[in-house]
């Protein structure tokens, strides 16, 4: 006998697809495991592993057949560690007739409801942090935060809070749905990085919901963005709608948005008005409260060219980034240093001491990087040659190091 059944509602099937898929796990029908022996086995193959969950809504619908096919489907799958679901119109039937099958039955929404609920209008929402849920303190502190992970761009941020200020009482009184910057400026001056300090000051957990569209140029673009009408092949979600609910905050990132169309312009446009972005499959995804920093690498005299004037009119807030400072670029230096440390500390039980910041920063002359990416590279280049001067007696857990640092510390 199997553990158990979990019913959902179809309304929210969905929004259960994208929570598996958060988790690596994909759905199946149990349709898939009728038939042949050897189509069984095939199937057993193709999904033997712990990352399947089985609707067997399918078999609900042969009513006097149910008991006869679910138990002699059940009982040769009860072997194999997968996690089955069912439509909870068919919550009487499976009751009764699979008694023999499941141990309990339980309803999906009261297991997993603190992420997910429904609405009658078909609405998604899931509960991600905001920066119009916090409270005046968990404000302050956000901005404390936000303005210490920033370097540089002093004009930006104090025009920044004000806007947040604003933001948060007209969204409370229903005026005010979407916060949208639009930052202008040539790669690696800081323009992603004002989304990635949004995300970790209001204490992102998972990642941040990022969509290039540099991807998008396309004639199918709106349907990659979306996802295709149900009954197409390949009708599964959009990248958007997978990104927003694999994260826990409400900031989504558009890079390289110029690169784009009219289409996904006016979907656009929709969003911004309405806090709702809406699915191909009339799935429609709350985004109420969120902040949308949409980048892009134009000047500032083809910004009016590029964009639609019913489009810019949007956007709460236009502005061009430019290089930083040789002195914000020192202060960068000395975040990232003592970030790296820590974690390289937490993550081999390290001891590396305060001259690490000192040893690095003399290596570098800030005055010949004019962008920030490459920065960044430089330090961590100069962190790994620290590494190799250190006195390790294990070679090999020194090449390890270097190798999981590598992928520890991002561009």
């Amino acid at each position: 006998m199997i553990d158990k059944l979990l019913l959902y509602s179809s309304s929210n099937f969905s929004c259960i697809k994208g929570y598996y898929a958060s988790l690596g796990k994909n759905i199946v029908s149990i349709r898939e495991f009728i038939g042949s022996d050897e189509q069984f086995n095939k199937n057993i193959i193709d999904h033997n592993n712990c990352y399947t969950v089985i609707d067997i809504s399918y078999i609900c619908s042969m009513h006097d057949k149910l008991q006869f096919i679910g138990e002699n489907l059940i009982d040769k799958l009860v072997n194999y560690n997968y996690e089955y679901i069912c439509d909870e119109k068919y919550s009487h039937e499976v009751r009764i007739e699979l008694r023999f099958c499941f141990s309990t039955f339980e309803i999906w929404e009261e297991i997993y409801g603190e992420d997910f609920r429904s609405s009658e209008n078909n609405t998604i929402i899931k509960k991600h942090k905001k920066i119009t849920d916090l409270t005046d303190f968990e404000f302050k502190d956000f901005i404390k935060k936000f303005c210490e992970s920033l370097y540089g761009h002093d004009k930006f941020k104090d025009e920044f809070i004000n806007l947040l200020k604003s933001f948060r009482v007209f969204n409370a009184l229903g005026e005010h749905k979407v916060l949208s910057l639009f930052l202008l400026g040539e790669s690696g001056v800081g323009k992603t990085e004002v989304a990635r300090a949004i995300y970790n000051s209001l204490g992102g957990k998972t990642t941040l919901a990022k969509v290039n569209f540099g991807n998008y140029s396309n004639e199918f673009s709106l349907s990659s963005l979306i996802g295709s009408a149900r009954g197409y092949v390949g009708s599964d979600d959009g990248e958007i709608f997978i990104r927003v609910r694999n994260t826990d905050v409400g900031v989504i990132l558009i890079d390289e948005f110029e690169k784009s169309n009219a289409t996904l312009f006016n979907f656009f446009l929709d969003v911004l008005e309405s806090g709702k972005m809406v699915s191909s499959q009339a799935d429609e995804l709350d985004i109420n409260g969120f902040i949308i920093v949409f980048t892009s690498n134009i000047s500032k005299e083809d910004f009016p060219n590029r964009i639609s004037p019913e489009l810019r009119s949007r956007f709460d807030y236009k502005g061009r980034f430019t290089r930083l400072f040789d002195e914000d670029k020192i202060k960068y230096i000395e975040f990232r240093v003592t970030t790296i440390v820590k974690k390289y500390n937490e993550k081999f039980h390290g001891d590396l001491g305060n001259n690490v910041l000192d040893i690095i920063s003399s290596q570098i002359n800030v005055s010949q990087y004019h962008n920030m990416r490459d920065l960044n590279k430089c330090i961590k280049n100069e962190f790994i040659k620290y590494l190799d001067c250190c006195d390790q007696p294990d070679v090999n857990f020194k090449s390890k190091v270097k190798t999981i640092l590598h992928s520890l510390l991002p561009d």
